[in-house]
C-alpha cells in the first residue's frame, strides 16, 4: 500500500508504457492478420481488458491501494459484465424462437397474413 507522497520509480511506467504500446501492436496485427468471427473479436477483446488492467492498475495507482477500495471498482464492473454477457445470450434465445416460431413481419404488415 502507497503512503502519502510515495512516489514510484519511472522505470514502472516506461515498462507499462512500453506493455501498452505491444499490446496495441498486437491488436492491430489482428486487422492485419484478417482474422474473422470469434477468434478476432476474442483477440480484440482480451487485448482491450489487458491494456484496460493495466492503465488502471498502474497509472490509477490501484496496484497499491487497499484491496476495499479495489473491490469497489471491480466487483461492479465484474457485475456489469456479466449481466450484459447473460442479456447477450438471452437476446440470442429470443431472436431464435422468434424467426422459429413466427410469422416475417414485413408479410403481416403486407397483408399477406398467416399461411
Amino acid at each position: 500500500m502507497a503512503t502519502e507522497g510515495q512516489e514510484h520509480p519511472i522505470s514502472t511506467y516506461f515498462w507499462i508504457w512500453g506493455l501498452l504500446f505491444v499490446l496495441s501492436a498486437f491488436s492491430y496485427m489482428v486487422d492485419y492478420m484478417a482474422f474473422q468471427g470469434y477468434l478476432r473479436w476474442s483477440l480484440i477483446l482480451i487485448f482491450m481488458f489487458l491494456k484496460a488492467g493495466l492503465i488502471v492498475a498502474v497509472f490509477m495507482h490501484m496496484m497499491w491501494e487497499r484491496w476495499a477500495l479495489i473491490y469497489a471498482i471491480l466487483v461492479p464492473t465484474l457485475a456489469i459484465g456479466v449481466l450484459i454477457a447473460l442479456m447477450a445470450l438471452e437476446a440470442n434465445y429470443v431472436f431464435g424462437t422468434r424467426e422459429m416460431f413466427f410469422t416475417d413481419w414485413r408479410q403481416f404488415f403486407q397483408g399477406g397474413g398467416h399461411h
